[in-house]
Formats: C-alpha cells, structure tokens, sequence
C-alpha cells in the first residue's frame, strides 16, 4: 500500500502491515476529529502497488509523486515496519 505521509513524503506499507497494523489503529471513534485526520491523510489517494519481481520496483502514481515533490530521483528510508519515501532533500 503507497500513501501519502504526514508531510510531503510518502509512506510504503507491505500489504500485512497495512491490514495487521495501519487498518486497526484508523479504527476507532467516528466523531473523534484526530482519527477522523489520520483516517483521511492516509486513505486519501491510498493505491496497492505489486512489485515487480523481475525489477524489484513499484509503480508510483503520479499524484503521490506530485503530493510529495518527487521528480527523478527519490530517497526511501525504512521507518520501522514501513517506508518513508521522499525525495533527496526533504528536511529530516
């Protein structure tokens, strides 16, 4: 699952990770505003990526790479149980 961060980067969840980890903790009170936040920063434009095996690549939609400035190049940095990616010179 590739979906935007909480800045201008992107977040890469393996499939297991986004069902065992991300999806029970977006549950939760449907009035409460933080979760409602946190639920539409991250499901908005969520896509399901496969890699390539052959290549060991995953398509990015245009839309996240514009969302998090990417051109060219990219930098992806693992964060746990997740990816962060962004591009070269994003601030840390």
């Amino acid at each position: 699952m590739l979906t935007r961060g909480f800045g201008a980067y992107l977040h890469l969840y393996p499939q297991n990770t986004w069902d065992n980890e991300v999806e029970p903790e977006l549950k939760g009170n449907i009035l409460d505003e933080r979760t409602a936040d946190v639920n539409v920063r991250l499901r908005r434009g969520k896509t399901s990526a496969s890699l390539d095996i052959k290549q060991g690549r995953v398509t990015v939609e245009q839309h996240l790479l514009d969302f998090a400035g990417i051109g060219r190049e990219l930098v992806a940095v693992r964060a746990g149980s997740y990816w962060r990616v962004m591009r070269p010179d994003t601030p840390d």
